[in-house]
């Protein structure tokens, strides 16, 4: 005999609440958070690309 019981079912459809039942979610839209890190990302890389620009004029000129 096993020692693990398996799970009891989940209820029908016909108990389900009226409010999980008839909505279903969509989202439209992406969430703040990935505008605010593509901006992140964006602006790190601009200012690493600066940076290594003026390393590069530094060196040149020496």
């Amino acid at each position: 005999m096993p020692d693990q019981t398996t799970p009891a079912a989940p209820p029908p459809a016909e108990q389900l609440p009226e409010a999980a039942s008839g909505r279903t979610y969509v989202e439209n839209k992406p969430p703040r958070g990935l505008y605010v890190r593509v901006f992140i990302y964006v602006v790190a890389t601009h200012v690493l690309l600066a940076f290594m620009s003026l390393l590069v004029v530094i060196a040149k000129t020496r």
